[in-house]
C-alpha cells in the first residue's frame, strides 16, 4: 500500500519529524477502524492489522534501508546487525483501544541506532495529542504534594503498593504502558514503576520521549535500559522525576519486586 497522505517534507529526511508523522498516521487509522461497529476480539484484532499494516507500509517506502522491531510482525534477527533498527507498537492498550470511548491507549515509535534511542513519537489519537523528541515536552515542577505513581487498572503490583506506602504516594490507574509513561511527562503522574514483564516495543518510544522531556528512565535496579537485543523481553523499568529516582531504586534494592 502507498501513504495515505503527502509526507510533510521535514519527515523525509528528519527521523523526529517521521516517527511523529508515522504515529499520527496509524492513529488517524485506528480511530477510522473503532468507528467500524466492531467489538470486543474483533476490534482489537483489527485495531492491531491496520496499525501494523500502515506502519510497515510507511516504513517500507519512506525508511526502506532501515530494519523494524515490531510487535505486530516476525523477528527479523538481520537487525541485530543493522545501524539503525525502528521499534514500533501499532497499537499499546489493546484493551483500552477496545472499550470506546477510553483514550488510554497509544502508538509508539521509536528509532534505535548505533546502540541507544535516537529518535522517539508516542501518539494518543483519542486524546488529540502526541508526545516526540522532535519537540521535547517540558516536564513542569510537581503539582501534587504526594507523589503520585502510575500503575496498571487491573493489576497493580504488590511492590508497587509497599512502594506507594513508603513514599506516601498516591497510586494513579490507567491503560498502556506508554500511556502510564506520558501521564508523568504530562504531569498527570510522578513516576512509573514496573516489573510485571515488558518487551522493548512496549517501552522503547515512551522511554525516548521521556528522556527528551529530562525524566528519569532505568531498569528498576538502577541498570541503563538496552535495546535492539536478541531477546527482546525487557521486564522492569522506572520512569520518574529526577528527584524521585534516588528513594525508588534503594526501595527495590531493600525490598525487591517479588
Amino acid at each position: 500500500m502507498s501513504t495515505q497522505t503527502q509526507i510533510p517534507a521535514a519527515a523525509r529526511t528528519d527521523d523526529h519529524a517521521f516517527a511523529v508523522w508515522a504515529a499520527e498516521q496509524a492513529g488517524a487509522r485506528l480511530l477510522q477502524v473503532r468507528e467500524e461497529g466492531l467489538e470486543g476480539k474483533a476490534l482489537k484484532d483489527a485495531g492491531d492489522a491496520a496499525a501494523q499494516e500502515l506502519l510497515a507500509a510507511l516504513l517500507a517506502e519512506h525508511r526502506p534501508e532501515d530494519k523494524v522491531l515490531s510487535e505486530e510482525a516476525m523477528d527479523d534477527k538481520s537487525r541485530l546487525d543493522a545501524r539503525r533498527v525502528w521499534i514500533i507498537d501499532p497499537l499499546d492498550g489493546t484493551r483500552e483501544f477496545s472499550e470506546p470511548p477510553r483514550d488510554d491507549w497509544a502508538v509508539h515509535v521509536a528509532l534505535w541506532v548505533d546502540g541507544d534511542l535516537a529518535a522517539g513519537a508516542v501518539a494518543q489519537p483519542a486524546l488529540g495529542e502526541t508526545f516526540s523528541t522532535a519537540l521535547p515536552s517540558v516536564v513542569p515542577p510537581r503539582t501534587s504534594e504526594r507523589p503520585r505513581i502510575a500503575v496498571s487498572r487491573s493489576r497493580p503490583p504488590a511492590f508497587v503498593e509497599a512502594l506507594a506506602a513508603e513514599l506516601d504516594a498516591e497510586l494513579v490507574p490507567m491503560g498502556s504502558a506508554g500511556v502510564k509513561v506520558m501521564s508523568v511527562v504530562r504531569d498527570v503522574a510522578d513516576a512509573y514503576v514496573h516489573a510485571g514483564g515488558q518487551y522493548e516495543w512496549d517501552n522503547a518510544a515512551p522511554v525516548a520521549v521521556a528522556r527528551a522531556a529530562g525524566l528519569f528512565c532505568s531498569r528498576v535496579d538502577g541498570a541503563d535500559l538496552v535495546y535492539n537485543k536478541d531477546d527482546v523481553q525487557l521486564p522492569d523499568l522506572i520512569v520518574c522525576r529526577p528527584e524521585l529516582a534516588e528513594e525508588i531504586i534503594d526501595f527495590v534494592k531493600r525490598h525487591g519486586v517479588g
